[in-house]
Parts: structure tokens; sequence; C-alpha cells
């Protein structure tokens, strides 16, 4: 069971190094796979992701790749709104979580589709 769990997280670590989400596949391993709770599975990942986004953070600014003029204006409401989702989360049925971050995925899915017919469009 170690190895799998293992596996879970060197797929999300590998993931969010390369700039995806990398709770894209965890959350989905954990719960569907490994039968994490998906409280918990959420709480895994956000716990992961920690590292793994100072540390890019940090290569970011290190590369230059950063600008700081608006970083405030993105900064402040995902704090905001980060602290409020995640006390309603805590509270929330479990098979709601899975509801909605499923239809996040989908949604996100199909944006990714239309992007990419979009940008071929645009190419010819």
């Amino acid at each position: 069971m170690f190895l799998w769990f293992l596996l879970a997280g060197l797929a999300g670590g590998v993931l969010g190094g390369m700039g995806m989400g990398g709770g894209t596949l965890l959350i989905p391993i954990l719960t569907l796979v490994l039968n994490v709770p998906q409280q918990a599975a959420q709480c895994i990942n956000l716990l992961a992701f920690v590292p793994m986004s100072l540390f890019a953070l940090y290569l970011h600014f290190k590369n230059r790749l950063i600008e700081a003029k608006g970083l405030l204006y993105i900064l402040v409401p995902a704090v905001i709104f980060a602290v409020i989702s995640s006390s309603l989360a805590v509270g929330a049925p479990p098979e709601l979580l899975k509801k909605l971050f499923g239809g996040f995925l989908i949604v996100l899915a199909i944006f990714g589709v239309v992007t990419s017919f979009v940008r071929a469009k645009q190419k010819n």
C-alpha cells in the first residue's frame, strides 16, 4: 500500500513541477484508487502543494519570470477566497466535493480542447 501512495505522490509532484496542478491527478488517484476520503485527499494535496509551490516560486523569482507589478491584485483575492473555500469544504459532504471536483475537471478539459481549437484556427 505504501508503494501506491509513493507513486501517487510522484505523479502529483511531476505534474506540479511541469506547471499543471499536481492535484489534478493526485486527488483522483487518492480517492478512486486508494480509497482515501475526499476531504483527506484534498488536505493531502494542499499539504503537498505548499513545498512544491514554494520551490517553484523560488525558481521563477530567480529566473525573473514573475512580474511583481500585478502580483498583489492576484495574491490578495486568491488568499481570501482560498480561506473561504477551505472553510466551506471542511463541513461539506464528501460526495458534494467529489462532484464539484469532477465538474471542475470536466470544465478544465473542455476549456483545454476549445483553447487548442481556437489556437489552431488562428494559425491557419
